[in-house]
């Protein structure tokens, strides 16, 4: 058996940066896959999860409020009173 190249893995940061500087637009892939040593087309696809992804940071940030936390209160008082 011939000895290959060893698949290479890239840390979820790097993908990040990688797909982060593609977003920008002011490169175009093949520069970035040069720069970062990666290929072209691995590029693209991190930056497409990039966008995909990108809306799930926002998710569940606002909302209507836990009943929970308007039920507080009247616990409160009716352990004091």
């Amino acid at each position: 058996m011939s000895e290959g190249k060893k698949r290479k893995f890239h840390t979820p940061e790097f993908k990040a940066k990688v797909a982060l500087e593609a977003l920008r637009g002011i490169k175009t892939l093949n520069e970035i896959g040069q720069e970062f040593g990666v290929h072209p087309i691995t590029v693209g696809h991190w930056k497409k999860e990039l966008q995909e992804q990108a809306k799930t940071l926002f998710e569940g940030k606002r909302g209507p409020t836990p009943i929970a936390a308007h039920r507080e209160p009247e616990l409160l008082y009716s352990e004091i009173g």
